[in-house]
């Protein structure tokens, strides 16, 4: 996917830049035997539409990738990818020993034009990606979900199955689950479920949550520091 479809100006062209990523990505296995495994979030101040992104890839195995800056495209509910995605990728630029796996923090085809941030990412850097998120953004779950971690029920989405509500904890509120590219919703399921440790969120995303947090508090605290 070329970098420059991160650079939209408009609503409608965002839009159309979604359709053309959900069509690129891929909802079968390529992915490596054993893939060096990353999380990927970001931090940013409460309720700034604006301001700074502060972004980390987290490897399981090492230092997380971080970077901070101010995207062109400001917040908009289903549109998150144009914020995210510049600033992650940059972050991942940055790296050099590049994850095989990435987790994000996010909606994969759980999406109502089937491109979370997980696919945006995905798509452009062409690696396997998951999306992790902590609710729904479309879709309905159908069933119940027993309490027993792995337990689980399908996200219908327009009759479409787009992820799967997953207890990753005994009794625990469910995550979401999603293809991002390049790996099966199985497939994405066992890794999930094989990295959450007992907890609700898998390791990777806790990583790069507890990186990207701190990224921001240094970037504030010298802020501040200027300012004084």
């Amino acid at each position: 996917m070329s970098r420059e479809w991160l650079e939209v100006t408009s609503l409608k062209e965002a839009t159309a830049v979604q359709r053309l990523i959900a069509a690129r990505v891929e909802t079968a296995n390529r992915i490596g035997p054993s893939p060096r495994v990353a999380g990927a979030d970001v931090s940013m101040k409460w309720r700034d539409t604006r301001g700074p992104v502060h972004a980390a890839i987290a490897p399981v195995d090492g230092a997380a990738g971080t970077l901070t800056a101010i995207p062109a495209f400001p917040y908009v509910p289903g549109y998150l990818g144009f914020r995210e995605a510049p600033v992650l990728a940059a972050a991942w630029d940055a790296m050099a020993d590049k994850p095989g796996l990435i987790l994000v923090d996010g909606q994969g085809r759980a999406h109502p034009r089937r491109a979370g941030v997980a696919c945006q990412l995905g798509v452009m850097l062409d690696v396997p990606t998951i999306g992790c998120a902590k609710s729904l953004l479309c879709g309905v779950v159908e069933g119940a979900i027993g309490p027993a971690a792995g337990d689980r029920a399908p996200v219908i989405d327009r009759g479409e199955l787009v992820a799967m509500a997953l207890r990753t904890r005994p009794r625990a509120a469910p995550i979401y689950v999603s293809i991002g590219h390049r790996i099966a919703l199985d497939t994405a399921i066992d890794w999930v479920m094989r990295l959450s440790e007992g907890r609700r969120l898998p390791l990777p995303i806790r990583l790069a949550h507890d990186a990207a947090n701190a990224t921001r508090r240094a970037y504030e605290a010298t802020a501040t520091h200027q300012i004084s």
